[in-house]
């Protein structure tokens, strides 16, 4: 969550990648953020001083596996243990880092004569990548005329920012060497904050609508708060300032709870260090202390009703149910979960006034336990934690139709609503359309409720209720009342009554409506899968791929290591089979072995399973009937 909330609110961004490993999962999961907020990067190949660095393998698979036009921008002067330097591909000239921190640049106008053929060759490749994506580029290069520097600084710039190009830079940042470099590309080729075209929600009578933000020291203000922090003098809040000048003193406005506050401190940050000022301006990153928010609430200085639309939160995969030990632990424990969950929006916590237990729901095993560590080490709160629940949903794979009637007449007042319509399935195309127009206080996977009616066979007061009535049934699905995702519910016709139709009625009908309808359609369970990527020593290798296999996992491909002295194998993994892996691989690997995993997706568990917790929730559900 953390390289998602700074993407959110970056103007660019740099793709680090080891110069051993090349692309890793994580690099895919970082690229797939890159793209979901449209961040222009570039490239640094990291490592070169380590055994088995090989920055070419790693620009290939920056095209094979993330589909990216890049070209390297400079060619390294020796690898491994001999790595010196590099020669910039758009200067030509040789830069050595010298002194015992790599902070000594040594710059000299010719290239060695050992590389003096690699460079021409990189150099070409670079101009053939931008010359499929720059028309002036591309014209002097058929035209067989040499491109100035200038020049081809100002293509690389454009077709960077217009995410066309990846420029790749190189170097090892443990000895300070192709930093600077770096720190030079970041300059010259990624965009300034005018640059970038951002976008907001104005909030109006009619409801609401999208606008362009202007990055305008003069327009009003607008902020969002992508960040919290427990700083030395309280919370600390990161804030992106869209459009406007903040001042300290200024008061400022909640878009979301409408309460207005003072800036009491306002602070630039420089790594841990803070530098007190005085005022900030659109395109600036600034923090400030005494902030009463949760991440992703927009700000302004209450002349208008706009806020930035927010970041990509996942759901949550996982929960745990947590209790404090002792009673006078509670208030502490109350104090932590408001804390953490406002800092951190993939963190939810709900209550069960039954059990009074909380449920905590987070993206895996690991996420949670890091929160509860906290707890205890911050708020000294010990829990009571119970076994992990995996968040199930549940879909449709068709359509079926409806025509249901919901009936209570025995005298005086009663109840009467009849509907008719469908429910169907939706690609993931709609579904993901469906999530990203839903507002931020929609429960719902990729819903949608359609009104078809002609006419007045359900007075038009009572058709928000029918609404209402199948969102309950998607959120409670069929099966396992788990939600249910990608549903369109469907409303054609119906029928009312004058004295015992009611808005409860049809809200009633409609659940219960839908819900048989989607039983009908073909509704299945689906459980999480995660993304999951092992490294191990190559003689571990098989009792690695033993255990996926055991744990219901399909394998997506292993390789070698540079030197050959490891493994690294991904496969796709059920979270349900997921539990205890860490300790099952120490074991497995005489302690050796190491593993990441990640969210990829929801998808059907086997039909045994399926049939297993179907009569596990109707058990519950009887027990807690008895209750």
């Amino acid at each position: 969550i953390e390289v998602e909330r700074a993407l959110r609110v970056l103007d660019g961004a740099v793709l680090v990648l080891c110069g051993v490993s090349g692309v890793q999962s994580q690099s895919v999961t970082v690229d797939r953020q890159m793209k979901r907020y449209n961040v222009p990067r570039i490239a640094f190949i990291n490592k070169l001083d380590r055994m088995g660095a090989n920055p070419w393998k790693v620009i290939g698979d920056l095209r094979d596996v993330l589909k990216l036009n890049a070209a390297p921008m400079q060619v390294p002067i020796g690898l491994e243990g001999d790595h010196k330097g590099i020669v910039d591909l758009v200067t030509k000239q040789t830069i050595t880092f010298e002194g015992d921190f790599g902070d000594e640049l040594v710059v000299k106008d010719s290239v060695p004569e050992d590389l003096e053929d690699l460079v021409e060759e990189k150099h070409m490749e670079m101009i053939e990548c931008l010359a499929d994506v720059d028309d002036e580029v591309a014209e002097l290069f058929l035209e067989g005329e040499d491109i100035p520097v200038d020049t081809l600084k100002g293509a690389v710039r454009r077709a960077t920012i217009a995410r066309d190009f990846v420029p790749v830079f190189m170097g090892s940042a443990f000895k300070n060497k192709g930093v600077h470099t770096l720190l030079d590309g970041v300059s010259e080729y990624l965009p300034n904050p005018l640059e970038v075209p951002n976008s907001g929600v104005r909030i109006t009578k009619d409801g609401e609508e999208v606008f362009d933000v202007a990055c305008d020291d003069k327009a009003p203000l607008l902020m969002l708060a992508f960040k919290l922090e427990e700083g030395r003098y309280g919370q600390l809040t990161y804030m992106r300032i869209y459009q406007g000048t903040l001042k300290r003193g200024d008061s400022i406005t909640n878009v979301k709870t409408g309460k207005k506050l003072k800036v009491p401190r306002l602070v630039r940050m420089h790594s841990d260090e803070m530098e007190e000022i005085q005022v900030a301006s659109a395109g600036d990153v600034v923090a400030m202390f005494g902030v009463d928010c949760a991440s992703m609430d927009s700000f302004t200085d209450g002349t208008h009703q706009s806020a930035m639309t927010s970041m990509f939160v996942p759901e949550p995969v996982m929960s745990l149910a947590v209790k404090p030990k002792e009673s006078t632990m509670f208030d502490n424990f109350t104090k932590a979960i408001s804390k953490f969950t406002k800092e951190d929006p993939t963190l939810r916590a709900t209550a069960d006034a039954k059990t009074g237990e909380t449920l905590l729901s987070g993206m895996g095993e690991l996420h949670l336990e890091i929160y509860i560590e906290r707890m205890e080490r911050e708020y000294n709160v010990k829990l009571d934690v119970g076994n992990p629940k995996v968040q199930y949903r549940e879909a449709i794979q068709g359509r079926c139709e409806f025509n249901h009637l919901h009936k209570k007449q025995t005298g005086g007042s009663g109840q009467f609503a009849r509907v008719i319509g469908f429910v169907e399935n939706v690609s993931d195309e709609e579904m993901e359309k469906m999530k990203r127009g839903a507002s931020e206080d929609d429960e719902t996977l990729g819903f949608e409720f359609v009104n078809e009616m002609i006419g007045t066979n359900i007075p038009p007061e009572y058709v928000p209720s029918c609404a209402n009535g199948a969102k309950d049934a998607v959120l409670q699905g069929p099966l396992i009342r788990a939600p249910v995702q990608g549903v369109r519910v469907v409303l054609q016709d119906g029928q009312s009554h004058p004295v015992d139709s009611s808005d409860n009625a049809f809200r009633t009908c409609m659940t219960t409506a839908a819900r048989e309808s989607m039983a009908k359609a073909g509704a299945c369970v689906l459980e999480p899968i995660m993304d999951v990527e092992v490294t191990v020593p190559t003689e571990f290798q098989g009792n690695v791929i033993t255990g996926i296999n055991r744990r219901m996992g399909m394998l997506n491909g292993s390789e070698p290591s540079a030197d050959g002295s490891s493994y690294t194998i991904r496969a796709d993994v059920p979270l349900s089979q997921m539990f205890g892996y860490s300790t099952d691989l120490r074991s497995s690997t005489q302690g050796m072995g190491e593993f990441s995993m990640e969210y990829k997706t929801h998808a059907p568990v086997p039909r045994d399973t399926q049939a297993e917790l179907i009569k596990q929730f109707e058990e519950e559900r009887k027990a807690g009937e008895e209750d």
